[in-house]
């Protein structure tokens, strides 16, 4: 399984942006093809399954340990960081070898996923999920590909996990209790709100409100840093 190719839009390294791990400087393998097309994505360029490079599971480890050797001695004995993102990854035939291959190297790994499909027996430390609410819909005649509670509950059940909700009003606090009603068994600490915004204006704006969410459900803020980079930025 080494030399099986994957369409790997980009490697590069940088700080996490989100979630609990939010300033974590990680190593990210952003995988091509998604099967969603949420109106505020902002990695479209990695929405089509045959775009970016086809590279062997062997190629990419070669590239995350490039970026990590370089700042070997800084980090002394720091662990390192590799994000897995997409795209969603998830529906890669070839997650499982890539994340056993990367853990050979001691390295955490976070997946990235809209928790659309569940895949049992990763070699991964942290499962960071993103029920899609409503505000993602782009007036798609069918919508139930975006959220599937059965293929959450499982991630949740089997994995370390964060679920982190995008939210662009105060109102789609609903939502997430509809969705933590039907997961039913769920560790509140790991749930994340996240304003949903395209430029600092707007993450000034609507993160008050996010805020006071959190104060009054028990749950914990998650930042946008990579906004630290202009509009739309990826990390």
């Amino acid at each position: 399984m080494q030399n099986a190719e994957i369409n790997i839009s980009e490697i590069f390294y940088s700080i996490q942006g989100e979630g609990l791990l939010a300033g974590r400087p990680s190593v990210f393998i952003r995988l091509a093809g998604c099967p969603l097309r949420c109106k505020y994505c902002d990695t479209q360029y990695a929405l089509d399954s045959t775009a970016g490079t086809k590279m062997s599971i062997d190629e990419i480890m070669k590239n995350v340990l490039k970026y990590l050797s370089a700042v070997a001695l800084a980090k002394a004995d720091s662990p390192d960081y590799a994000v897995i993102t997409g795209g969603e990854p998830l529906i890669s035939p070839h997650i499982a070898p890539l994340c056993e291959t990367i853990k050979k190297q001691n390295i955490h790994i976070t997946i990235e996923t809209a928790g659309i499909k569940y895949v049992a027996n990763l070699s991964c430390d942290l499962i960071s999920i993103s029920p899609k609410l409503s505000n993602a819909h782009n007036n798609e005649p069918d919508k139930t590909g975006y959220l599937k509670i059965d293929q959450i509950a499982e991630l949740i059940k089997n994995y370390d996990y964060q679920l982190k909700f995008v939210m662009e009003k105060t109102e789609d606090i609903t939502e997430v209790h509809q969705i933590l009603n039907d997961l039913k068994d769920f560790d509140r600490s790991k749930i994340l709100l996240m304003p949903q915004a395209k430029n600092i204006s707007q993450y000034l704006r609507i993160s008050p409100l996010i805020v006071e969410l959190c104060k009054a459900n028990g749950f914990t803020f998650s930042p946008r840093l990579q906004l630290i980079w202009g509009e739309s930025k990826p990390i």
